[in-house]
Parts: C-alpha cells; sequence; structure tokens
C-alpha cells in the first residue's frame, strides 16, 4: 500500500483504536498509554503510514515549525550552532527551517516575511538584527523571537548572548599582565552589539591598566577584510605588540597575514587574541588564545527561552548573559621554553 495514501483511519482501523488515539501518538507531548503507542507504531509501520504535519498545523494551529536565521555561515561558530540549535529544537518535537540573511536589519526583511508566512511557532535570529516593525508583527501574531548571540536596545526582544564585554575585558587584563603597551583592536561589524560589547570591554580593560588603544582597524567579521585590516596594521614600523581580533574567523585571517606575508612570528613579535573558541583556535597551526563562548549552555538556554514564549506568548522578554572563558594558548605567550 503506497505510503501517501494511508489515512489515521486505516491505521486507527488495524491497530483497534480510535483515530484520536493514533492522532495523540504523532503528535508531541500528547499523553497516550505506551500499550497504544506501541500497538499504533506497529500498525503505522506495516501499512507504511507517516502523519500529514502540514494537515495537522492546519487542524491545531500549531505548524511544530521553527525559523532559524543565520549570518556569517563561513565563520565556523555558527554552523555549530546552528547545528545544535537544530537538534535541540528536534529533541522537542520541532522541524526547523534555516534561511540565510546578511547580518543588517535592512536585509533581513523579505527573509522574515517568507518565515512568517510559513506560519513558524518561533523564531531564532543568530547574529541577525530585527527591525522594530516585523518585531510588532510577531508579537501581534503571538510569535516568540530570540536574539542568538546578538542583541538589540529593544527591551521587548528576549537575547541569549555570551557576557561579550566581560570578555574583551578580560583579554585587555591578560594583554596588561604580559606587559605589553602598543595594543591594537581589529573590530567586527560596526553595526552588531557582538562587537560594540567586545570593544567597550577591552577599551575599559586597557584603560583599567593605564592603557589606551595604540591602533584600530576593522575587519567586518570577514576573512578577506580582516587580512588587508592586519596588513594595515602591522606593515608600518610602529606597529602593535599585541592586538584583539574581535572573533576567531577573523583572528585567522590576521594569523595567516602575519606568517605568511609580513614575516612576523607569533607571539615573539606580536600576539594575537581571538574570541568565539572555535574548535580550529586549538589547532596547532593558530594555538589562539581565545575566549571560549559557551555554546552548548547558550543553545539550552535559548531553547527554554523559545519554548516558554511558544507556550505563553505573555511572559517578559529576557536579556540573558553568559559567562564565557579565556582560553590562553601560543598565540599570546611563548611557550617554547
Amino acid at each position: 500500500m503506497a505510503s501517501d495514501r494511508v489515512t489515521s483511519q486505516q491505521v486507527a482501523q488495524k491497530a483497534g483504536v480510535s483515530q484520536s488515539a493514533v492522532s495523540r501518538v504523532f503528535t508531541p507531548g500528547a499523553s497516550v498509554s505506551q500499550s497504544t503507542r506501541e500497538k499504533v507504531e506497529r500498525a503505522a509501520r506495516v501499512l507504511g503510514y507517516r502523519p500529514n504535519v502540514l494537515a495537522r498545523a492546519m487542524i491545531t494551529g500549531k505548524s511544530r515549525i521553527i525559523g532559524l536565521v543565520v549570518a556569517y555561515l563561513d565563520n565556523q561558530f555558527y554552523p555549530l550552532a546552528v547545528e545544535r540549535l537544530s537538534v535541540a529544537l528536534q529533541a522537542q518535537g520541532y522541524h526547523v527551517l534555516v534561511f540565510m540573511a546578511a547580518p543588517t536589519v535592512g536585509d533581513v526583511q523579505d527573509v522574515m516575511k517568507e518565515i512568517l508566512d510559513y506560519q513558524v511557532d518561533g523564531i531564532v535570529l543568530a547574529s541577525v538584527s530585527m527591525s522594530s516593525e516585523l518585531a510588532e508583527r510577531c508579537q501581534d501574531h503571538g510569535i516568540p523571537v530570540v536574539l542568538f548571540n546578538r542583541d538589540q536596545n529593544n527591551d521587548s526582544m528576549c537575547s541569549v548572548t555570551t557576557d561579550n564585554y566581560r570578555g574583551g575585558f578580560e583579554i585587555a587584563q591578560h594583554f596588561a599582565a604580559l606587559g605589553y603597551t602598543r595594543i591594537g583592536y581589529i573590530a567586527g561589524f560596526e553595526g552588531a552589539s557582538t562587537q560594540r560589547d567586545r570593544e567597550a570591554g577591552f577599551r575599559d580593560g586597557l584603560a583599567e591598566a593605564g592603557l589606551s588603544l595604540h591602533s584600530r582597524e576593522v575587519g567586518a567579521f570577514e576573512y578577506g577584510a580582516a587580512r588587508a585590516a592586519a596588513l594595515e596594521m602591522f606593515a608600518g614600523g610602529d606597529r602593535p605588540d599585541a592586538a584583539f581580533v574581535c572573533n576567531d574567523h577573523m583572528a585567522f585571517a590576521v594569523l595567516d597575514a602575519l606568517r605568511l606575508k609580513l614575516g612576523l612570528r607569533v607571539p615573539q613579535d606580536v600576539a594575537i587574541a581571538g574570541f568565539d573558541d572555535v574548535p580550529i583556535a586549538a589547532w596547532p597551526a593558530y594555538d589562539l588564545t581565545s575566549y571560549r563562548q559557551p555554546i552548548n549552555r547558550m543553545v539550552a538556554q535559548t531553547v527554554d527561552a523559545l519554548l516558554i514564549r511558544i507556550a505563553d506568548p505573555s511572559v517578559p522578554a529576557d536579556k540573558i548573559k553568559l559567562k564565557g572563558e579565556l582560553v590562553l594558548r601560543g598565540s599570546t605567550q611563548d611557550t617554547t621554553g
């Protein structure tokens, strides 16, 4: 029997249960006895039955779909985040639709409108901003939105981030403790809250140590732009003796430019620190000191925040900041002895 022609009524007849019992078995979180579940699942396997998710959504008003919007997928942090968010949401019985967007508010408008057309139950924006107009539209439709690794100056929007300010501050303290005095900074995309908060913490950490920023360039969270920024910052005679790069993806570009183009030694000639602590940071080729984002806790908090607000859209927004950890490696201190 072709699986696309099998109905829940046929499954119910073969299992000897009601059609509503079949529906409960295939509805995540619905109450059903173990014996009934086993009979229905056995009948469904024999008949080749699969529930019609779209039809159920029309009846219940719940699609069991989460829209996940991501930017910077070339940054090694985000494929990992997308994978773990997807697995965590699927474990809760949700289907995940992934959409790519540019990091700016204007560019995400069309993507967001498309997502809303799918009648999603919730939305996660990973390092993507949202206009106040779209935020209001989501609220009007009872669709919760959680920002992942990004925040906005909007008290009605829920966000989950690492304490980016604290991370920048600790990197500045680390440089000062090692005796570096000519310290540079390579910024990310200027419109991002992660960039703003990391730089603010870094500058304040330097100030507390009696230091000021020696030089600054912008890498915009892009490999090519970060490489160009490094060549500009370190080509002259008055180059920094240390630099904080706003994320690991850019820090890899900086390290490549320093070693392969400029012939500088790391850390003997210049120390480099990044942010995120993606797995590649620990590879011997980079051995990068980096501020580790607690990605598992960020994912868990994001999923919890979203599910709470799906159950009750009136729950007030939270601004959740999680403590990370500075992981010290050879890019800031010579470990060769």
